[in-house]
């Protein structure tokens, strides 16, 4: 799978849209990016989920509630039993495998 590049900005990391619910024990593929200077760094974490929560970061810059940035956030436990957890931002995807 070969994610297209995304624009550089900062509002496409803040503005992430409504989160799909995955249930616990749904087998899930995560797909990040990460833009840089040349090129966007592209992640996938394939497992079956755990959790799914929104949980402040310790950012303050945002103005959001309680003055903190909340993101989604996906658990997943991938096949050799590691625990990832996954910020949904404007630019991850998950789809159900």
């Amino acid at each position: 799978m070969t994610a297209t590049p995304v624009a550089r900005s900062a509002a496409v990391l803040a503005a992430a849209p409504a989160a799909k619910v995955f249930a616990p024990g749904t087998r899930v593929r995560v797909t990040t990016q990460a833009p840089r200077q040349e090129g966007t760094f592209t992640c996938a974490v394939e497992g079956v989920v755990v959790s799914q929560t929104q949980k402040p970061t310790g950012s303050w810059f945002a103005h959001g509630k309680n003055d903190k940035l909340w993101l989604e956030r996906l658990t997943v436990r991938k096949d050799d039993g590691e625990l990832v957890v996954c910020n949904l931002d404007g630019l991850a995807s998950v789809e159900a495998i």
